[in-house]
């Protein structure tokens, strides 16, 4: 794909409806009356977008710099289908979806539409509600690949096996813990 593509930044925000959820990249506002439209792309291979199918009400999280990894692992990296997302992240419930407590804030939305391409559907959604959680600067989505090989230097580069971070380094230190998901050092495979 050209790299100017990769110019195109979002943010990253986790979508939950009831009993599930992902992490999604594409959302956008496309109106400005008092219950604006926003459109979130969600994957069709995702258990999260059957779901979203079944459902008309879902919760946009928006997520932080300072987001705990393990959330971007856990909702980016595992299925609802075999993996409770829900079972290590602290949570709130609003309205019977569950909200994770480690964002910045989160959006009730109803959605009015569904559009279908190849390989993303795209939900056109009213807002409902909003509620603010947390203070800080949001996560966009090319900070955070920026951030999965922040650690260059001179030697190896290893790889996590779940988020695909990237640490540059003759060795990974026995004690290190990726910043992106969590995982120790037994998940990295040199490459």
């Amino acid at each position: 794909m050209n790299k100017v593509m990769d110019k195109i930044s979002q943010g990253v925000y986790v979508l939950t409806t009831f009993a599930g959820g992902c992490i999604v990249d594409s959302v956008s506002q496309v109106s400005s009356e008092e219950n604006p439209l926003l459109t979130i792309s969600v994957r069709k291979e995702n258990y999260t977008n059957e779901l979203v199918h079944e459902n008309n009400k879902i919760i946009l999280s928006v997520l932080g710099k300072d987001v705990d990894g393990r959330i971007i692992e856990t909702f980016g990296f595992h299925s609802m289908r075999d993996y409770n997302k829900f079972e290590n992240i602290d949570t709130m419930d609003v309205d019977g979806i569950k909200v994770p407590l480690d964002s910045l804030g989160y959006i009730e939305l109803e959605i009015e539409e569904r559009i279908e391409n190849n390989t993303h559907t795209l939900l056109l959604c009213r807002y409902q509600n909003s509620r603010e959680l947390n203070v800080g600067e949001e996560l966009t989505y090319n900070e955070y690949r920026r951030n999965k090989t922040k650690n260059k230097k001179e030697g190896s580069t290893w790889v996590c096996t779940a988020c695909g971070y990237i640490y540059e380094g003759k060795n990974i230190p026995d004690d290190f813990i990726c910043p992106i998901c969590g995982a120790d050092k037994s998940m990295f495979e040199k490459k």
